[in-house]
């Protein structure tokens, strides 16, 4: 298999730059978070997608759009961001006020997802982009914690193994290859990567 599976995060949006849990409030980006997205068009553009996926959600398409791929844009549930249910729009700061040593990792959230759920979704998200036809790799535009979550999946690590693979906004990673064993072979590269 030489399919890679392109991860790009959505450009920056309010509650990303104050560190607040954005699951499915549907918050558009910033004017930075637009020019972010703007500067993944020349990195894109020198590659060949066989799909692009998106989150259904505006700030996700809205990158995708500006990285110059809305053209051939498809909606994936699957990768929509983490249901933060009870925490959504709330800092982990805030969070670690009752539950001391919360993350969203180990504890999940009330209301909304726990890891396995979300490993279930990433499982999903990895069979469709490999099962896409032809020749080409993917690309996924979603979200922090999701693209996380999908990466530890693709390692064998679970969705916990995200944890250990922060993300900026508007980053470029890619998951791929090494010997038919699957590795990371970029990760949270700025928009300054060169293809």
């Amino acid at each position: 298999m030489s399919r890679q599976l392109w991860l790009l995060r959505h450009g920056a949006t309010e509650w990303a730059l104050n560190g607040r849990h954005t699951g499915c409030t549907d918050l558009p980006l910033l004017p930075e978070g637009e020019a972010e997205a703007s500067a993944l068009s020349p990195i894109l553009g020198q590659q060949p997608f066989a799909a692009v996926f998106s989150s259904p959600l505006q700030r996700a398409r809205r990158t995708c759009e500006l990285a110059g791929l809305g053209d051939q844009m498809q909606i994936c549930d699957d990768i929509i961001e983490w249901n933060y249910g009870d925490y959504e729009g709330v800092t982990t700061t805030t969070i670690r006020k009752t539950v001391p040593d919360w993350t969203v990792w180990s504890h999940g959230c009330p209301g909304g997802e726990d890891a396995q759920q979300v490993e279930a979704r990433c499982e999903r998200a990895i069979r469709t982009a490999l099962a896409v036809p032809g020749a080409g790799d993917v690309a996924l535009f979603a979200h922090g914690h999701i693209l996380r979550a999908l990466a530890g999946t693709w390692l064998g690590l679970g969705t916990c193994g995200g944890q250990l693979l922060p993300l900026g906004t508007a980053s470029v990673s890619i998951l791929g290859w090494e010997r038919d064993i699957r590795a990371i072979q970029r990760w949270n590269c700025p928009t300054t990567l060169q293809a």
